[in-house]
């Protein structure tokens, strides 16, 4: 015979209002099932668990050791409960994000800082790995929501547009570039271009700019950090493609200037995608509110 929860509320109860018929009030149960409750549990542990003098009821040294044990685990329960329930109501749980966009990691955290603070039970996770496979994670589940500028269409994931941009080229403010309206793929071939370390196959400025008019730059360094990156270019040490915005934002820190790809520009959107049927209230707020920042 198993102690059960109902066993240990019965336990605090008599404890606490020092009578079974007070205690049984507080339960909802008659006296006669709780006395019967109580005489079963006694007799399933072998040993009595307070003893009974007129009206006093004295707990005996294996009940203060059960109440004991009550008074810890008792709230453990209620807390599993309400932990549950916030589970079922999708007000907690773990929003693992991967990221394809790396320049897109300083507008991630304009949306984090707001978002901590509405949901408070909801721990955020980030992966932004540079040979990272979004597709791939989203459907081992690996992540929950993929951030990326390249949405693929598949059965089973939807994609959300949070906001358009245009890939443009950031150069030094002394370079010749700075000077156009915009550059050719065959400018670029003097050039040293700089980029995430990421395969040339996944870089827009190569597979919609240089590679359809049969154009390399000159040379193609790889760097991890983005700040060394763009002091490289205000330096004159390379150029860089990078979101319209994110340019802006890092020109009023350092001196850089965007020039438009091609006479027609490129332009892209950031987009969201999710599981379909997949999306707690932890997450829809997520995508809520990513798309009015």
């Amino acid at each position: 015979y198993m102690i059960e929860r109902q066993h240990l509320r019965i336990l605090q109860q008599v404890h606490a209002k020092g009578s079974l018929t007070a205690a049984a009030q507080a339960l909802c149960l008659t006296q006669s099932a709780l006395s019967h409750a109580i005489r079963k549990l006694e007799g399933s542990l072998g040993t009595p668990l307070w003893t009974v003098s007129g009206r006093v009821i004295t707990l005996t040294q294996a009940g203060e050791h059960l109440l004991r044990l009550s008074d810890r685990i008792l709230p453990e329960f209620e807390r599993a409960e309400e932990q549950m329930q916030a589970f079922a109501d999708g007000r907690k749980g773990v929003l693992t994000i991967g990221m394809e966009c790396h320049p897109c990691y300083q507008w991630l955290l304009k949306v984090i800082s707001p978002y901590l603070k509405q949901w408070p039970d909801v721990e955020l996770d980030v992966r932004q790995q540079f040979q990272f496979g979004g597709m791939a994670a989203l459907f081992r589940r690996e992540i929950d929501l993929l951030v990326t500028p390249d949405p693929v269409n598949k059965s089973g994931v939807t994609f959300h547009t949070v906001f358009d941009y245009e890939l443009m080229l950031a150069v030094s403010l002394t370079h010749p570039f700075s000077e156009k309206s915009y550059i050719t793929p065959e400018d670029l071939q003097r050039e040293v271009l700089l980029s995430y370390p990421v395969e040339p196959s996944r870089l827009d400025i190569y597979t919609q700019f240089l590679l359809p008019e049969g154009c390399r730059p000159r040379q193609h360094r790889n760097i991890e950090s983005t700040d060394i990156m763009l002091e490289m270019v205000a330096a004159g040490r390379g150029v860089t493609a990078m979101p319209s915005w994110f340019i802006q934002e890092y020109s009023e820190k350092i001196p850089l200037h965007s020039v438009r790809l091609g006479s027609k520009g490129i332009f892209k959107s950031l987009h969201l995608g999710i599981r379909d049927g997949d999306a707690p209230a932890y997450l829809s707020a997520f995508m809520e509110l990513a798309r009015g920042v």
